[in-house]
């Protein structure tokens, strides 16, 4: 339903069968699909988020090839985690041997985004050169899908190991320059971190739409509870931290359709709105009492969801990092 709605290509540009949208507008209408569920929503993100390697270094013939298993309504994964490789993204072991014109893969990677649910995959592996993004599709002889993580939240989400056992790949399929890989993959996160946080304000506005709608029919000491001070000061700090965090995935879509560079801000936008979203959802939850714990109505769900918004994409302690080294390198030396 969502690819005959035009959803799975929201951004695409309309050469290839997208839609064509701004970045900001694209956040707006990924963030009414977080509202329903951010799970299935980032299903449709991280196909973008593949797509954008591609179409930062790929050839014309691996972009159309890319946008037209889109257009089928298939899925795609961005795959660069390992099980000793997480934050750390260049310490990945996964090989990739050259052989003749074509390219021998080997390795596992961890937390794959759409892992079962993909008809074809971005991944990263060692070649000589270096770290070298590939194109493989599912049905390559060699690779298969492992286990299904057992998330506590955010299960909406198709997350799980993929292996690659002698996987063999035309070396049509090297995307970009070979041993530049890693910049690649960094400089897609750079946007896709903005598009995450953009899934996590629609869970702090799903989170206060419950709420409120809560706080106005529950009654306590024969009033609804949303006229004591105490719920509203709930409500209204959640009110502040979900729209202040709307504001500013808005500011960092509109620099990124200016074709700013967005590495700051980016780690800023992801690292802030992901953080308050956990008040947000918590806040929700203390203001629906014992109802709220229970799974009798969603907002548990949102809190269980939105906590691996602190984690993916890069934890937030990687983000602060980020954050830091930019300001060192633009601020001048004053000594």
């Amino acid at each position: 339903q969502a690819a005959e709605m035009g959803l799975l290509g929201i951004p695409f540009p309309e050469e290839y069968g997208g839609m064509g949208l701004s970045f900001e507008t694209t956040a707006m209408m990924y963030e009414e699909l977080a509202k329903a569920d951010a799970g299935y929503a980032d299903t449709l993100v991280t196909t973008f988020v593949a797509f954008r390697n591609v179409m930062l270094a790929g050839t014309p013939e691996q972009i159309q090839y890319f946008a037209d298993i889109v257009q089928e309504g298939k899925f795609a994964c961005f795959a660069i985690t390992e099980p000793n490789a997480g934050s750390d993204a260049a310490a990945l072991k996964g090989t990739a041997v050259k052989d003749g014109d074509e390219y021998i893969l080997n390795g596992t990677k961890t937390f794959a985004t759409n892992g079962e649910c993909a008809s074809l995959y971005i991944s990263f592996f060692k070649t000589e050169e270096g770290i070298t993004a590939f194109m493989i599709d599912r049905d390559t002889p060699g690779f298969t899908v492992g286990a299904h993580e057992d998330k506590m939240g955010f299960r909406m989400s198709n997350t799980t190991e993929l292996i690659f056992d002698n996987v063999r790949v035309p070396e049509s399929r090297v995307i970009g320059v070979k041993g530049k890989g890693l910049n690649v993959a960094l400089g897609c996160l750079n946007i896709s971190r903005a598009f995450v946080a953009t899934l996590a304000v629609g869970i702090m506005q799903r989170a206060l739409d419950e709420a409120v709608a809560y706080a106005k029919v529950r009654k306590q000491f024969g009033q609804p509870i949303i006229k004591f001070q105490m719920v509203q000061g709930l409500l209204a700090d959640m009110a502040i931290k979900t729209e202040a965090a709307r504001c500013l995935v808005n500011n960092t879509m509109r620099m990124i359709d200016a074709g700013m560079d967005v590495r700051k801000e980016g780690a800023i936008t992801k690292c802030f709105v992901t953080d308050v979203a956990q008040e947000v959802t918590s806040n929700a939850v203390q203001v629906m009492g014992g109802y709220g714990y229970s799974r009798e109505y969603p907002v548990e769900k949102l809190m269980r969801d939105v906590k691996i918004f602190q984690i993916f994409e890069g934890t937030n302690q990687i983000q602060r990092q980020t954050i830091a080294k930019c300001l060192e390198r633009e601020y001048p030396d004053l000594i």
